[in-house]
Order: structure tokens, then C-alpha cells, then sequence
């Protein structure tokens, strides 16, 4: 799920080095943590939060073809 999520990501924004992608396992899901430029933020959260919304259902999508869950939170950072 982290490389698909990554992908999508970047190929999203326009400083795809700045991308990552945080893993942590907790008692029934995965929780991805993902962090881009302050810049890039507008580019993955979307019109009235379509984008995050679209990479949160594929990555649920392919969880479940696997049996497992997984979350996809956004981090703001502080740097704007």
C-alpha cells in the first residue's frame, strides 16, 4: 500500500522529493502518514477534499484484495 500511495503522490505534486510516506502498524490497520510541501498541499487535498478522498479509496481498495485495512492521514507540517 505505502508504494501505491507514493506513487499516486507523486506523480501529484510539484516537488515530488519532499514526499514521504510515514508506515505504522496498529492492532487491526495500518495507518499511513503522508507528508508533502506546504506548497503542495492545495494539490492533494483537492476541491473540497476529492483528491485525498480518491487516494484513501484506492489504498483501501488494495488492502482489501490483501485481507488487511489501512488509513491515510495527511500531516500538516508547520513549514507553509
Amino acid at each position: 500500500m505505502k508504494d501505491l500511495v507514493e506513487y499516486v503522490v507523486k506523480s501529484l505534486v510539484e516537488s515530488p522529493d519532499e514526499v514521504s510516506i510515514a508506515e505504522f502498524d496498529d492492532e487491526n490497520e495500518t495507518v499511513l502518514e503522508l507528508t508533502v510541501a506546504g506548497s503542495d498541499m492545495g494539490r492533494v487535498i483537492g476541491k473540497s477534499g476529492r483528491v485525498i478522498n480518491a487516494i484513501r479509496t484506492l489504498a483501501q481498495v488494495a488492502a482489501a484484495k490483501q485481507g488487511t485495512r489501512v488509513s491515510v492521514e495527511l500531516v500538516e507540517t508547520g513549514n507553509r
